[in-house]
């Protein structure tokens, strides 16, 4: 006979948790297993989702045991941890990928930087964009300046860059757009050229390669997004990252109420002169836990979305290989409708992991997208546009004060004719054809099979 397993109360604390972890574990796994398994035509193939297994879920169970509800110990380690990956010097998280865009820019004004930005300079970016890499440059009462994308890419035009710039340009902000990393040296040398900020959006290409370097790691901030559908998650959350000491001191200042001191949660006197710092119109002594530098927000995700992260990021790798897998699947199965499309392709020089497979139709037609939208939604085919599509054409920018540098053909097209689909690790083979084939069958216009609408 099996010994019988010792009551609770004869547990040691540390046997009691590991009791609680394994219970969470195979709770999880009773629940997968009760998933019902895919029906092509009834299930829903998403574009993007989450990817996890027990590890995540006891990672968390785990941290709030701990009931450290702020960001700490679980935090603290994620930093190091994606800062060691990515090869750069510090990475701070926040809440969001917007709230890293924000912080990333906004730490460009700060004076304690010798030529910070100021209100009225103008910043290179693109409208062929999601609107989180834009709103910082106006929010921070910048003037943006918007040139058009490549169709081969859906990246900046490098070619525009020198006829964007102006005495007034200050910076460039930029994404990799859907994990296709923009052509970096291009952009590198003429920021350098001309002394200006980089700030690089790396939300959809957390793992993508330039040149075999992972992006994110070449302006002098860059950003992350850790939202569900992104490379990895943390349910909501973010991160900023560079390698300049200056500029991690002050971003971090932006993301923790603009503070001057840099203790963190639940520790005092870091600096070892808490109470001897002198500032021109503080008292002599003033706490310097309560001195503010800039005005600043309060971005910090939880210890226990760190916990999660933690445990995604070592997944990374391997989510990545099977997004680059994913999407030459479905590139390949969807070879016949190149009479209607345009393929983006990487960039040359690029290894991107790739967000989504994207396309535009070679004669742009609003309606007719429209027609192959609601197509893929009757077969349960999850499908997203660029995003905004030209930003200039939102009800939310009509009074942005901005430049625009040439035309805007591209964005227009990539607008009036683009859609991506989803390439992410939680698909399977059975998913990617029902994908492919219900993205051939709405363009060409076959009625969607009948599905039985199940009893109630």
């Amino acid at each position: 006979m099996p010994e019988a397993p010792k009551p609770d109360k004869e547990l040691d604390d540390a046997a009691l948790e590991r009791r609680i972890l394994d219970l969470a574990a195979e709770l999880h796994r009773r629940r997968r297993a009760k998933a019902p398994p895919f029906d092509a035509g009834k299930s829903v193939v998403p574009y993007a989702g989450r990817v996890y297994d027990e590890r995540e879920v006891q990672a968390a169970v785990r941290a709030s045991l701990d009931f450290w509800l702020t960001l700490g110990p679980e935090g603290d380690a994620l930093e190091r941890e994606l800062a060691q990956f990515l090869g750069v010097r510090h990475a701070l998280l926040v809440n969001s990928g917007s709230s890293a865009n924000l912080v990333a820019f906004m730490a460009l004004t700060s004076d304690e930087l010798e030529r910070p930005v100021r209100p009225g300079d103008e910043v290179i970016t693109v409208a062929a964009s999601f609107p989180t890499t834009v709103n910082p440059i106006v929010q921070a009462g910048c003037l943006p300046v918007f040139v058009d994308v490549d169709r081969r890419t859906a990246n900046v035009d490098v070619a525009r860059l020198e006829d964007a710039r102006s005495p007034r340009t200050r910076g460039v902000m930029l994404a990799h757009t859907l994990g296709n990393p923009f052509d970096v040296d291009s952009v590198l040398a003429f920021c350098k050229q001309h002394d200006l900020f980089l700030v690089e959006d790396n939300c959809d290409a957390l793992g993508s390669l330039w040149k075999g370097r992972l992006t994110g790691t070449f302006g002098d901030l860059a950003t992350s997004s850790f939202y569900p559908a992104h490379h990895i998650t943390m349910g909501e959350g973010g991160a900023v990252y560079t390698s300049s000491p200056a500029l991690k001191k002050i971003a971090e200042s932006f993301r923790d109420w603009g503070r001057d001191c840099w203790c963190a949660s639940g520790c005092d006197n870091t600096c070892g002169k808490r109470f001897r710092w002198s500032w021109d119109q503080l008292p002599e002594g003033y706490d310097h836990k309560y001195v503010y530098r800039h005005l600043g927000y309060n971005l910090k995700p939880t210890d226990i979305q760190a916990a999660i992260g933690r445990e995604q990021l070592k997944k990374l790798p391997s989510f990545g290989e099977a997004r680059r897998r994913n999407w030459r699947a479905l590139r390949a199965k969807l070879g016949e409708l190149e009479d209607v499309f345009d393929f983006v392709e990487a960039t040359p020089g690029s290894d991107p992991s790739w967000f989504g497979l994207l396309m535009v139709m070679r004669r742009p037609d609003h309606r007719k997208l429209v027609e192959i939208c609601k197509g893929l939604d009757a077969r349960k085919i999850g499908h997203r546009r660029l995003f905004g599509g030209n930003l200039l054409r939102q009800p939310a920018y009509r009074n942005v004060q901005h430049r625009v540098v040439g035309g805007l053909e591209v964005t227009d097209a990539f607008m009036a004719g683009g859609l991506f689909l989803g390439v992410y690790p939680g698909l399977s083979e059975e998913m990617i054809d029902a994908i492919a084939r219900g993205m051939v069958e709405a363009v060409r216009g076959a009625r969607p099979a009948r599905v039985e609408q199940e009893p109630r």
